[in-house]
Formats: C-alpha cells, sequence, structure tokens
C-alpha cells in the first residue's frame, strides 16, 4: 500500500513520535489529522512565524533549513514519507525555528497544536507517550551533533549521502545504484561545509567510482563503500 493511499491511522503509526500509541489513541490523533498539499519549491512555513501546526509527511520530501544574517543558509534535516516535522507546536505555540520547504510535491497531515492539547487533557497517557518520543527524538539529535562535531568535512558528507541513501531505500529505490536527488549546495547544507569543499569531496567519490553526478542528482553506484570515508 503506497503512503497516499495508507490509511490515516495506519500512517501516523509509522511515524515514531507517535509509534508507541494504542490504537484507540492513534484513531483521536487521525481525526484532528487533516489533508494538505502543498508544490514543489513551496515554503510551508517560514522561520519566525507563529506555530501552531504539525505535518506528517504522506508522499513527497521537504527540508528544514536555517538562514545566517549574511544570508548563508545551513539545512538541518531533510523530511520524506512517514517523518514528522514541527511537532513542537503540539505542546506550545512559539515561533519557528527554521524555515521548511518542499523538495518536491507533498501530500501531508496537518495536525492543529490546539487539537493535540484537548487530545492530551482527555488522555494524560497519550501526552506522557508523545514526550518520552520526543525525548528520545532530542538525544539521537544530541548524538548525531556531538558526532558530527569531532568529524572532518569528507566524512560529514560521506554521512550525509549514507543518510540519503538509506532514505531512498527505505521507500523503495534499489539497495544498489540509487539514486537520490539533492544538488551539490544541498548536500554541503546538509553536511555543514561550503559548497567548495563538498564539491571537492564530491569529485573524489566519482573518481574512485562510487557515484556518479547528474543535474540536482546523484546515482551512489557502491553504498557500502561510503563507510570507508565516515572517521
Amino acid at each position: 500500500m503506497t503512503g497516499s493511499t495508507l490509511p490515516t491511522a495506519e500512517l501516523l503509526s509509522r511515524v515514531p513520535v507517535f509509534h508507541s500509541l494504542a490504537p484507540d489513541d492513534l484513531a483521536l490523533v487521525a481525526e484532528v489529522s487533516h489533508p494538505r498539499r502543498f508544490g514543489a519549491g513551496e515554503v510551508v512555513f517560514r522561520e519566525g512565524d507563529e506555530s501552531n501546526t504539525c505535518y506528517v509527511v504522506r508522499t513527497g520530501h521537504a527540508r528544514a533549513v536555517r538562514e545566517h544574517a549574511d544570508g548563508r543558509q545551513i539545512a538541518l534535516a531533510t523530511f520524506g514519507p512517514g517523518d514528522i516535522f514541527g511537532e513542537l507546536a503540539m505542546f506550545d505555540d512559539e515561533r519557528r525555528s527554521a524555515t521548511v520547504e518542499t523538495i518536491d510535491p507533498v501530500e501531508a497531515l496537518a495536525i492543529l497544536g490546539p487539537d493535540m492539547r484537548r487530545l492530551m487533557l482527555r488522555r494524560p497517557q497519550l501526552a506522557v507517550a508523545l514526550a518520552g518520543s520526543l525525548a528520545r527524538r532530542l538525544r539521537a539529535t544530541n548524538e548525531r551533533l556531538a558526532s558530527q562535531s569531532f568529524q572532518t568535512v569528507q566524512s560529514r558528507v560521506a554521512s550525509v549521502i549514507g543518510q540519503l541513501v538509506a532514505q531512498a531505500v527505505a521507500e523503495g529505490a534499489p539497495s544498489e545504484e540509487v539514486q537520490i536527488t539533492a544538488t551539490q549546495a544541498d548536500l554541503a547544507m546538509l553536511a555543514g561545509s561550503s559548497r567548495e569543499s563538498a564539491s571537492r569531496f564530491l569529485a573524489t567519490l566519482e573518481r574512485a567510482g562510487v557515484i556518479s553526478q547528474g543535474r540536482g542528482r546523484l546515482v551512489v553506484h557502491d553504498p557500502d563503500a561510503l563507510r570507508n570515508y565516515v572517521y
């Protein structure tokens, strides 16, 4: 069953934040979920916007970015089918900490924060389960950031490509000759490096036969070989 036809409650059950919820609680969350569509390159929300909605991706991909005062951007994360973003809106109405924009057309479920808070007041076990899931995500994020702080640019770029390969395979791509949609600028932002440094390393991978580059995409011929560059 594809993401576009998956029943709402079943899709929610695949989201790590909701994974531990009982079927009855999932059904309640599904009742307050609303379908939304976004075109490719569309901004879902901007850094500094009011925060009152979270989104679960049904199909398509998006990314979270932050912009420095001098105009430089860094990509914080990418989201694909089954991923959630803006989830802190379930707990408060603080302003958005990042901008989320679509990479390709996205179908999503929108969940209003006030609706979720009403559910949590009715069913405290729902609040406990969600808080535990968010705490696990925060720990995983902290571990990833700590690990990246000790990595070289090459290691960070190789890790990012490996993560995008894993995401593509999870969405049904073959485990070899994996095509991922990303520009050199995208990879540099995700790796927290300059485009020039990322470009030099991608050229190294291409010469080694690990990848081939095209306009806005990469084909990873040997995903296992990426591990040789991660340290």
